[in-house]
């Protein structure tokens, strides 16, 4: 997919908070060292690797797509691709009012590590908090 598909996909998923990312966001970012690109016609996920660390950076799939598994899929797939660079463990920020999202992490094994106060910008000014969740590979 072309940067420009990516933040079509991205745009369409954030409508709240963090705000969506555009074309040339996601450009720089995966032009930038040991970021990797995961992604099925429907989503994609992005992610980075720092030693025996990742980190999620996002993940997105388009809305009418959701419960379908492809989010799951696409966690799989990068469980088993940051397992073959060698990483032990998977971090990740996530809206604390992103139940879905929350859940879904929860159901592959994240749990929460900590909470970031008033992390993402909502809209009319509102402030809200980012739980910051780990899993082992």
């Amino acid at each position: 997919m072309t940067p420009d598909e990516l933040a079509e996909i991205h745009g369409a998923s954030f409508t709240f908070a963090p705000r969506p990312w555009s074309a040339d966001e996601i450009a720089s970012i995966l032009a930038s060292p040991n970021t990797k690109l995961i992604e099925l016609p429907q989503g994609f996920a992005i992610y980075r690797t720092a030693g025996p660390e990742a980190e999620l950076l996002t993940i997105a799939v388009y809305p009418d797509s959701r419960r379908q598994g492809i989010a799951s899929k696409l966690l799989h797939t990068l469980h088993k691709s940051a397992e073959k660079l060698g990483v032990e463990e998977v971090f990740l920020e996530v809206s604390e009012k992103n139940s879905g999202a929350r859940a879904l992490y929860e159901a592959h094994g994240y749990s929460s590590v900590a909470v970031r106060k008033d992390y993402y910008d909502g809209p009319n000014g509102q402030k809200i908090g980012a739980l910051v969740m780990s899993r082992p590979i």
